[in-house]
């Protein structure tokens, strides 16, 4: 069964609008998908499961990226609020914690949701690590680390550099760094349409909310993992090559009780090639 794509805008307080879509049945279990680097809310996983798992999969654009107000000053932390306001404007004030699937760059505001409370259950697929932590650092080399360096010691040189990047070139960059397989499933006439799709949102507004992201997810992100108390799972493919050095083995020590799942037949794309199993982990037993 086909449903059709609902289109949310949460109007604030202060003025700005959070935009955002929702994807199957509408009255399915909500399930928040917070998407990784540069794309924006039609950027979906599962569709053809929506129906069969009863989940109502909710996606926004990040403060900046697509239809969502640009704003100067964010933060990991304001980013999670942004959210969560989000999510109040599109299923009532009583949706203060639901079940979160994050993926890659996406993964600092999941976690900084799960701080806030605002998660049920929260799994990370293909997490991008945190370059600055010291135990991750020294596993990168020296070129791996360069802009994380430079974000973290001289945020407007990162920014600066961060700002001449487009939408061509993030595609450029992931095709080229992928396994064979992923690349594949990325230039299949299912996916890459979406994906450039979800990547016109995310370099919306001269790419700020793009930049923004980045610049957050490259430098420390100040976030105490160790206070998490929702479950939490963190799940990779063998395959993946872009997002951690250690298929995320350090990240997933400093949170408590969280657990790991390597898939031997995945890459970095397992977040669509195991798209049912996601959804199956992320829903309360």
């Amino acid at each position: 069964m086909e449903f059709n794509p609902q289109q949310h805008r949460v109007n604030l307080s202060d003025g700005r609008v959070l935009a955002g879509t929702s994807f199957g049945p509408v009255d399915g279990r909500p399930v928040l998908f917070v998407a990784g680097a540069a794309t924006g809310k039609s950027m979906v996983f599962g569709e053809d499961a929506l129906g069969d798992t009863g989940v109502r999969l909710i996606t926004m654009d990040r403060p900046g990226i697509g239809d969502s107000s640009p704003t100067d000053a964010r933060t990991i932390e304001s980013t999670a609020s942004d959210y969560r306001a989000f999510l109040a404007g599109v299923l009532g004030a009583g949706a203060t914690s639901i079940p979160i699937v994050a993926n890659s760059q996406g993964v600092i505001f999941g976690l900084a949701l799960a701080l806030a409370g605002g998660a049920e259950r929260l799994l990370l697929v293909s997490p991008a690590d945190e370059f600055q932590h010291r135990g991750v650092h020294a596993l990168l080399p020296a070129e791996a680390t360069a802009l994380s360096d430079l974000a973290e010691t001289s945020p407007g040189e990162a920014a600066a550099i961060l700002a001449g990047f487009s939408a061509q070139a993030m595609e450029e960059m992931v095709l080229s760094g992928s396994h064979e397989s992923d690349g594949e499933f990325y230039t299949s006439p299912t996916f890459l349409p979406r994906y450039r799709a979800a990547l016109a949102e995310g370099f919306a507004n001269a790419g700020a909310g793009y930049v923004q992201d980045t610049m957050l997810a490259m430098r420390s992100w100040g976030l105490d993992l160790e206070r998490i108390a929702c479950p939490v799972q963190v799940w990779f493919g063998r395959h993946d090559r872009s997002h951690s050095p250690d298929h995320g083995e350090i990240l997933t020590a400093r949170i408590p009780g969280a657990t790991r799942e390597i898939r031997d037949d995945a890459g970095g794309a397992l977040l669509w090639t195991h798209a049912r199993e996601v959804l199956a982990a992320v829903l309360p037993r």
